[in-house]
C-alpha cells in the first residue's frame, strides 16, 4: 500500500519569498509560514505557540508566489513534507526539513498602504507551473 504525504497549512508569511531562477531557468521560491496554535495551561492561563514552517515552490507556482505574496499575507498552503541533508563548510551533516507547496490560496493580503487586510479568493497551483523537477 502507498503512503500518504499531505500537509495544509494556514498561517501568514514572515518574510516575501525569496525567488531565484537555477540551472535550466527553473524558478523556486522559499519563505516562512507561522502558524499559531494556543492552550490554556494548568493555571488557566492562555498560552500561545507559533511554529514556523519551510516553504518551497517551484517553476510558475513560484513565480506567482513572488509577485503576489508579501510578508504578513496570510494564506493556505497544501503540499507535502520533504528533508534535505547536505554537508556545510565544516563538513557537518546538516538537515532541513521543508514543505514543497503544491498550491495556494490566499486568504487576507495586508494593504500596502494602511492597516487594513483585504480578503482574496485567488488560488493557484502546480498544474497551472507545470511539472516539478523531481
Amino acid at each position: 500500500m502507498a503512503g500518504v504525504n499531505k500537509v495544509i497549512l494556514i498561517g501568514n508569511l514572515g518574510r516575501d519569498p525569496e525567488l531565484k531562477y537555477l540551472e535550466g531557468n527553473v524558478a523556486r521560491a522559499s519563505f516562512s509560514l507561522a502558524t499559531s496554535d494556543s492552550y490554556k495551561d494548568k493555571a488557566g492561563n492562555r498560552v500561545d505557540q507559533t511554529e514556523w514552517h519551510n516553504i518551497i515552490m517551484w517553476r510558475g507556482l513560484a513565480e506567482s508566489a513572488e509577485k503576489l505574496l508579501k510578508k504578513g499575507t496570510q494564506v493556505y498552503i497544501e503540499g507535502k513534507l520533504q528533508t534535505r541533508q547536505w554537508n556545510d563548510k565544516e563538513g557537518n551533516k546538516r538537515n532541513i526539513t521543508e514543505i514543497v507547496a503544491e498550491s495556494f490560496n490566499i486568504l487576507q493580503r495586508r494593504d500596502a498602504g494602511s492597516n487594513t487586510n483585504e480578503g482574496g479568493d485567488t488560488s493557484f497551483d502546480k498544474q497551472d507551473s507545470g511539472d516539478l523537477p523531481f
